[in-house]
């Protein structure tokens, strides 16, 4: 379990103290990439959990195929709302969205929040809809005086978790994985979420008005 951490752990202290053209960065760059520590990760399985305990490579074929059963329906819903989430992005509706906020005159803390929200809501990504209302908002921030810049990127990315819903791979995910229908997971997964973004705005701005 650890070991992919590991891995990808040696690749981020690499990037900070190692020259990014030396050899053993570049190593440690690749083996500590997601999906190379994670395979790595799986075939040192093989050997430490599966023929080092005696266990045939028929039967360890055999553990294999037992547990990509039940997650190959997960993969192929999670793959299919994250490409129905890439059509929303390629439309547009994300800089849409930001134009028409920057139209507005609100407070920046309220305006980061409302534009992570409103990306989040139509594009199902929390990086995009973080990435974009941090870019329009930053500017604004700046020029206005007294502003926490704290509050700010939490407020943001308090924006970004709202309302969870068919266009979010993560939704589908949860959906497959806990075994419960469309219904159960938006009473539930995208609840929760909603209750947690909207909670969280309203800490934000008791701690900005004492701050």
């Amino acid at each position: 379990i650890l070991l992919p951490v590991f891995l990808m752990l040696g690749a981020s202290i690499a990037e900070v103290g190692l020259s990014k053209t030396s050899q053993l960065a570049q190593v440690l760059h690749f083996i500590g990439d997601p999906i190379v520590a994670l395979l790595i990760a799986t075939i040192y399985s093989f050997f430490s959990l599966g023929y080092a305990k005696g266990f045939s490579k028929d039967k360890v074929l055999q553990f294999t195929n037992d547990c990509l059963g039940p997650i190959a329906n997960i993969l192929l819903v999670i793959g299919a709302g994250g490409a129905f989430n890439k059509v929303l992005l390629d439309s547009g509706i994300g800089t849409t969205i930001a134009e028409m906020a920057k139209e507005s005159h609100i407070s920046p803390i309220l305006l980061g929040w409302g534009i992570a929200a409103l990306i989040r809501i139509a594009t199902g990504s929390a990086t995009v809809s973080m990435m974009t209302a941090a870019g329009i908002v930053a500017p604004i921030a700046a020029s206005t005086p007294g502003v926490n810049v704290e509050l700010l990127a939490l407020a943001t990315g308090a924006g970004s978790l709202i309302l969870s819903h068919v266009n979010d791979s993560g939704f589908w995910m949860i959906k497959e994985y806990f075994g419960m229908t469309v219904k159960e997971t938006l009473l539930t997964w995208t609840a929760m979420e909603t209750i947690l973004s909207v909670v969280a705005l309203g800490l934000i701005s008791l701690l900005n008005i004492f701050a």
